[in-house]
């Protein structure tokens, strides 16, 4: 008896993206659905190595692509791992889990939404791109049920119980009126040449009285020359591995031999994934062992920050049967992990001679290829080499740590950096007005990561990082002008540090300012106003909120006339105090507790002045 289901919430949506999207690239669903079998092969031959029992339906692995004109149909089946009825559930009956809504809102917003096709998990219903109804007959290795899936990709799905003699998977594509020329095997045999050629199993077209032709290769793309590699290949070869639809910024193709022998093919993409930065994605290459699969992203081969690189790796030092707990302890899997992360720096540099391109992948990856300059200590200065950041230098161009030195005064003892949320914002900050007036660069930090790697790089080529509220010596120079009088300036510092009390520690004058009045900064050595606004708004414990200090500006005609008025005048000062501190948290980006309050304020000055 047939189990009818819904698909999960917006499949139906997001099939008719897919369908619409891709409407141009059509031929790419077989890709899809050959990658998917060339996966079932890879998994049952992992899992006889850990249950023997299984070893006999991963023997002669292969996928068969058969069409059948007069019916308007096409096949392609594999006696790979095969699907559960759980699994076809699971797998089939929702779509990227929790990245379905994702995909359909950014599908919408996304002119050439082609790019998010596989980022989302959606290969298979590439297939509704030219089959009005899809069906699949399964059994999973190891069981004796096989299943009956199949689905018009509109009216949700049907599950049966079936009779298969073999475990592995048939799908079979009810084809289009306008998509018969899928059954021409010479036009089959030219599609999988083109995107499936370096698929490791046999392709297997199905002639008919003809008999059958392998059509692929069939031999693993990373054990070939790379003189004998063309790029399309390379490509095609990132689709299948990264299920992406981009083309790779960076292909890195190499053999490590010595003590330890390994091969890796790997990838960076030039487009940003959905989950770079969702806390479960799962991360990591696919290892393979003289080329048997062993596992699917091994994060163990790739330290976290560099979760984006995608392809494989093959040693023939590690042995076969390796477990997870193993992959975790073995110190040839750590030389491994060291061994790519020096060739993807090393490549990183050479990339970043050429600022346009290298934007192509700070764009997309920098803000977690900076999470090293935190996590990776062995490599903490490289990678901070390699990064790039915003400044006061230059606002149209972002600019390197080693730029930074070379541009550093003669007098200047340290690399200062400012920590905010918005760029243009930080470089309005009042703080920076010393810093301009005696022509030093400070980088402007936008980052959630850059509250926490300045905590750890305290050097950079023997240079101190500092914050620029940890400014002293360097801010030192001659002020001319007006200044207010010492005893008036600070009665009117104590006058308004008890008007804010509650809101700041301390109000005292400074050097450091030269056409702001005010400015807002915290004791040295506690966290940044940009980091205890970060703890807010993730909802973490502020238990140890940084101390709050108003600077006053001792040269500014404001904060001078406000000296003096304050015996005659203390509750306009007041309220030009509460007007001040306002200012000075909008200036810092903070929210202020009283707009209602701050707007009565302004006005009524406003209306003074007419």
């Amino acid at each position: 008896m047939a189990e009818k289901m819904a698909f999960k919430a917006e499949v139906n949506k997001m099939l008719d993206i897919v369908i619409n999207s891709l409407y141009s690239e059509k031929q790419i669903f077989l890709r899809e659905l050959i990658s998917n079998a060339s996966d079932a092969c890879d998994k049952i031959k992992y899992m006889a190595l850990l249950n023997p029992e299984l070893s006999k339906d991963a023997a002669d692995l292969k996928i068969k692509i058969s069409a059948d004109d007069k019916n308007n149909t096409l096949k392609i089946s594999d006696n790979g791992i095969g699907m559960s009825k759980d699994d076809l559930i699971n797998h089939l009956g929702t779509i990227a889990k929790s990245g379905t809504a994702d995909f359909v809102n950014n599908a919408k917003d996304n002119g050439s939404s082609v790019d998010l096709i596989g980022q989302f998990g959606v290969g298979f219903y590439s297939a509704f791109m030219v089959a009005k109804k899809v069906e699949i007959l399964t059994r999973k290795a190891g069981e004796d049920k096989a299943w009956f899936w199949t689905s018009d990709g509109v009216n949700g799905f049907e599950i049966s119980p079936a009779e298969k003699k073999d475990s592995g998977t048939e799908i079979k594509l009810y084809l289009k009126d306008d998509a018969k020329e899928y059954t021409d095997t010479i036009y089959l045999r030219q599609i999988i040449r083109l995107y499936s050629d370096h698929i490791s199993y046999p392709i297997v077209l199905d002639l008919g009285e003809a008999g059958e032709e392998t059509v692929n290769t069939g031999s693993a793309l990373w054990t070939r020359n790379k003189a004998e590699i063309t790029k399309e290949q390379y490509n095609e070869f990132y689709h299948h591995v990264s299920k992406n639809f981009d083309e790779p910024w960076l292909c890195l193709h190499f053999k490590a031999e010595g003590n330890l022998e390994y091969t890796g093919l790997l990838y960076i993409p030039s487009t940003q994934p959905y989950d770079l930065f969702q806390p479960d994605q799962k991360n990591g290459l696919k290892l393979y062992v003289n080329r048997v699969f062993i596992s699917d992203k091994v994060e163990e081969l790739i330290p976290n920050y560099l979760r984006f690189v995608k392809g494989i790796v093959d040693s023939s030092d590690l042995p076969l049967n390796i477990s997870r707990e193993m992959l975790q302890q073995n110190p040839l899997v750590a030389k491994i992990k060291n061994g790519i992360v020096n060739r993807l720096l090393k490549e990183l540099k050479k990339r970043s001679e050429n600022y346009d391109d290298y934007m192509t992948f700070w764009k997309a990856f920098g803000t977690a290829f900076k999470e090293g300059i935190y996590e990776d200590f062995s490599n903490r200065e490289e990678i901070a080499a390699l990064s790039l950041f915003a400044s006061t230098h230059d606002e149209s161009k972002l600019t390197t740590l080693d730029e930074y030195v070379s541009r550093m005064t003669s007098d200047q003892k340290a690399i200062y950096y400012i920590t905010g949320d918005d760029v243009k914002i930080l470089a309005n900050n009042p703080q920076l007005e010393a810093f301009k007036a005696k022509g030093i660069e400070v980088l402007l930090l936008t980052d959630p990561i850059d509250e926490f790697w300045t905590q750890v790089l305290l050097k950079y080529k023997d240079k101190d990082l500092k914050h620029i509220s940890q400014a002293q010596d360097d801010l030192t120079f001659e002020r001319k002008g007006e200044k207010a009088k010492d005893d008036d300036l600070k009665a009117l510092a104590e006058f308004m540090q008890k008007t804010l009390e509650g809101e700041v520690a301390k109000v005292i004058p400074t050097e450091k300012l030269t056409t702001s009045p005010v400015s807002l900064t915290v004791e040295n050595g506690q966290m940044s106003l940009h980091l205890e606004r970060l703890m807010r708004n993730h909802q973490q414990q502020t238990a140890f909120a940084s101390t709050k200090i108003l600077e006053l500006n001792p040269y500014h005609p404001l904060i001078i006339k406000l000296s003096a008025s304050l015996k005659d005048k203390s509750d306009l000062v007041k309220e030009m105090t509460l007007i001040l501190y306002d200012q000075a948290l909008i200036a810092e980006g903070e929210a202020i507790k009283n707009p209602k309050g701050y707007m009565e304020r302004v006005s009524a000055y406003m209306l003074n002045c007419i």
